[in-house]
């Protein structure tokens, strides 16, 4: 088993397979003319099989491919393929827009649930946050993945002033239909124009929904990150990924591989190990893996201050969030 120097048990690894996307959502790839990653850089299928072994041998019992937009990727197939033979829960997080050509590859591989991301229900607003007019085919294909049984999240960031006031239509999505949205806190990564005062927290959410809907707190899962709700009479939920104002990382059992094969052991740690460059040296992992771990800091990869409004985001030390992996 891996665990950190706070006898936190680390059995979930999220494996990004590509810093490209097909949107240009602002908080994610702050800049159009970004650069990704050529793809000698990034991890081979062979090389993510390998890595992604040696995580499982360990412990790892789920993992979850990520991006950029993992679906863009020429080998994500093969990839999914690969992973798909490992006793882990498999499953993705994806934008959307191709997912209706990958259905019976999820199907084969086992993967069941989905996550989607998306911002707002209004296509105008969808293409002034993406700059991409691609919200029928991210509606459409939500919509086919509930009718194929998947699970389907749907993971909306929420920013003051810009989509806060869509809560209350997002909560209504769930009435009818087995979807779980889940909100999350606008959080701070290099070059994506955090500021605090457009966090919208946690206790406005619920305020917000509070004044069309009634609900209840549902149990959270083992080692959840979101704390769940449900409106009375909906089929689905919604919950609330409170990075900023209430975080959970008490309990936190995540690992992260970036796309060229450096590990993070927090979305927010400065440091990262190079697994990649040891696998293609020949070095052992196992040692960089535990010593990683063992250099967790104890939340938000000790970078955040108790009082969010204090923190200056130009004096964090990590990557943008989509060379990271979401």
């Amino acid at each position: 088993m891996l665990t950190d120097s706070f006898h936190r048990q680390h059995d979930y690894l999220r494996i990004s397979l590509t810093d490209s996307c097909n949107l240009r959502c602002f908080y994610c790839m702050p800049d159009e003319n970004i650069s990704c990653m050529p793809h000698a850089h990034l991890m081979q299928p062979d090389e993510i099989d390998r890595i992604a072994a040696l995580f499982v041998n360990l412990g790892v019992k789920k993992i979850r491919l990520t991006g950029g937009e993992p679906l863009v990727r020429k080998e994500a197939r093969r990839i999914i393929e690969l992973l798909a033979k490992y006793p882990v829960e498999l499953t993705m997080t994806t934008i959307g827009i191709r997912v209706h050509e990958f259905l019976e590859v999820f199907k084969a591989a086992g993967i069941r649930s989905l996550n989607v991301s998306l911002d707002t229900l209004d296509p105008d607003k969808f293409f002034l946050l993406t700059k991409r007019h691609d919200f029928d085919k991210v509606w459409r294909n939500i919509h086919l993945l509930l009718e194929e049984g998947f699970r389907v999240k749907v993971n909306a960031v929420v920013m003051k002033g810009v989509n806060d006031h869509e809560l209350v239509d997002f909560v209504n999505w769930t009435r009818h239909l087995p979807l779980h949205v889940r909100f999350i806190e606008f959080m701070p990564f290099t070059g994506n124009q955090w500021m605090g005062d457009k966090v919208f927290s946690f206790a406005e959410m619920l305020q917000t929904i509070a004044t069309q809907y009634t609900f209840e707190r549902l149990a959270d899962d083992t080692n959840g990150i979101a704390k769940k709700f449900q409106a009375s009479g909906h089929l689905g939920t919604f919950a609330v990924i409170s990075t900023i104002t209430a975080p959970f990382c008490h309990n936190c059992n995540r690992m992260r591989l970036t796309a060229d094969g450096k590990m993070k052991n927090c979305l927010f740690s400065k440091g990262e190990v190079d697994l990649l460059g040891a696998l293609r040296n020949n070095d052992p992992l196992e040692p960089l893996i535990r010593q990683c771990l063992l250099d967790k800091a104890a939340e938000r990869g000790g970078q955040f201050e108790e009082d969010f409004n204090a923190l200056d985001p130009s004096r964090m030390e990590n990557r943008s969030m989509i060379s990271i992996g979401g």
